[in-house]
């Protein structure tokens, strides 16, 4: 019988001393929205769909020990400040819509790193749809 299963709950605490917590990762997926994007006079006139994909890390060690929403990154915050943005906005560039919602995820000050996708369905003829990725990490102190 291995180590794992014959461990008590009760005593996991002490055990998560034996190893470095990697930061979290949390994952927003296909966030469906819809915006004014692009520069002819079609996409100027009428709302189209954006999907957005964000990955976010932190350091969630005390969240993880204390088991307290209070010591965990509210990502409820940041996506709905994103939404916000995105329903509100208008957008000649893929590329500014992505900035901007990378720079609302780091604004968050405990967020390590972030990578947002921002996707326009059907673009492109014959293409599912046209994407721009960008990442940021917060400068070392």
């Amino acid at each position: 019988m291995s180590n794992v299963s014959k461990t008590n709950v009760s005593n996991l605490a002490p055990l998560a001393n034996s190893f470095r917590l990697e930061p979290a990762l949390i994952t927003i997926t296909n966030l469906r929205l819809r915006t004014y994007i692009g520069f002819n006079e079609e996409e100027l006139s009428k709302q189209q769909d954006v999907v957005i994909n964000a990955e976010i890390r932190y350091q969630a060690s005390k969240a993880c020990e204390a088991d307290s929403e209070d010591l965990a990154l509210n990502y409820k915050v940041i996506t709905k400040a994103m939404i916000a943005h995105v329903e509100q906005g208008h957008f000649r560039l893929l590329e500014k819509l992505c900035a901007d919602l990378l720079t609302l995820a780091m604004e968050e000050p405990r967020v390590i790193n972030a990578s947002i996708t921002v996707d326009k369905p059907h673009a492109l003829r014959f293409a599912d749809s046209v994407s721009v990725t960008l990442s940021g990490s917060r400068n070392a102190e």
